[in-house]
């Protein structure tokens, strides 16, 4: 620390990090200073340090130049999905916190090693699921933890895009990315599922995965980021995932970028209790993100409650209401300042890998995937 300050740095200036993570370490001016930008298009770093850094920023291509300073505190890396393994162990090597975009790795085996070097280095680690600090999601996570829909026994984790293909940076290259929707978006709707049913067991896997749309040109009209190459998108278009946990609960995930469904739900979840049920409607493709519903029975009735914009509960102690990144970012630095777990833990987002990961090998083999116990 310096002046008080954490020294943070971010490794990959690209969209994820100017949409979300430089405004939101902005905005917690009084906790950290941002004093290194890299990224392999220079450019990139030096509009991103001019606009958010320190007036003796460093700005550099190799991350390794980063991890050479002392004085920084805190790594975000914000790169595209196979750059998060070697760029977090070295960072944990280094003696860095490291906060790393969703997916934690783009397979099982890198999650491993990422894994075994931050408990090895004794740093904090969280992996950027945003979407469990909205106010739908804070909401039901609460009920849950209340016991109020019983044990929750099946889910389903929804990210279906009707046509939002994204047509930017390296989205639809596979060796970058590891994947398309699945690994893209479905890892948000799986990281829900599974903390509201605090359920981290997985037994097995059967999956399948579609490359239907993709390189068809007349399926990218209507595409809300703009047509498509057909000709260099390397990734599924769809996929769908059957989960059993080890205590007998079922969740079914579903992703997709482009499939002919009328309804788009994002980041959304359904889960069946014994007690209740409750259903996120949307999720991120809803303009309100109060749309979360419950489902029961009283008085001898099937009865249905939906929560009001005056419903929202505070996250943690000292906050209000907040953008995600916002309120992700300050619990996140709050954890470092005050050695506190985060609220994703590691432990929880490796979970989340090995089960995407399964899928695809599923999908690859035709066979159910046995996950280690």
């Amino acid at each position: 620390m310096k002046n008080g300050k954490l020294q943070v740095a971010v490794i990959g200036c690209g969209g994820i990090a100017n949409q979300k993570h430089l405004p939101a370490l902005a905005g917690q001016s009084d906790k950290c200073d941002i004093v290194a930008f890299c990224d392999i298009i220079i450019e990139r770093a030096e509009k991103a340090a001019k606009e958010y850094g320190t007036p003796d920023a460093l700005v550099c291509e190799d991350y390794h130049d980063v991890l050479k300073v002392e004085d920084i505190d805190v790594v975000h890396v914000c790169t595209p999905n196979v750059a998060h393994c070697p760029i977090t162990c070295d960072a944990f090597e280094a003696g860095k916190h490291v906060m790393c975009e969703k997916p934690m790795a783009h397979n099982t085996e890198s999650a491993k090693k990422m894994m075994d070097a931050w408990k090895k280095s004794g740093k904090k680690f969280t992996i950027g699921y945003q979407n469990r600090f909205r106010p739908d999601t804070i909401t039901l996570h609460r009920a849950c933890e209340e016991g109020a829909l019983g044990e929750i026994y099946f889910a389903k984790a929804e990210a279906i895009r009707r046509r939002a293909v994204p047509t930017w940076g390296v989205f639809p290259d596979k060796s970058k990315q590891g994947g398309g929707p699945l690994i893209d978006i479905g890892t948000h709707s799986l990281d829900l599922t599974l903390w509201m049913m605090d359920n981290y067991e997985p037994v097995s896997v059967t999956g399948s995965v579609f490359e239907k749309l993709g390189h068809l040109p007349e399926a990218v009209e209507g595409n809300l980021f703009g047509p498509w190459d057909p000709e260099t998108y390397e990734v599924e278009d769809s996929a769908m995932g059957f989960i059993k946990m080890k205590n007998g609960a079922t969740i079914f995930l579903e992703a997709a970028w482009a499939i002919n469904m009328k309804e788009s739900r994002e980041a959304a979840t359904t889960l069946c209790g014994t007690k209740a049920g409750a259903e996120i409607i949307g999720g991120m493709s809803q303009e309100s993100t109060y749309d979360l519903v419950f489902n029961k029975t009283d008085y001898g009735q099937l009865t249905t409650e939906t929560i009001s914009e005056g419903g929202s509960v505070a996250f943690f102690e000292g906050s209000g209401s907040g953008e995600p990144k916002d309120l992700e970012c300050e619990q996140w630095l709050n954890c470092i300042l005050n050695d506190t777990d985060p609220v994703v833990r590691p432990e929880q987002a490796f979970v989340v890998t090995q089960i995407l990961d399964a899928i695809y090998e599923s999908a690859r083999t035709g066979k159910e995937v046995i996950l280690d116990k």
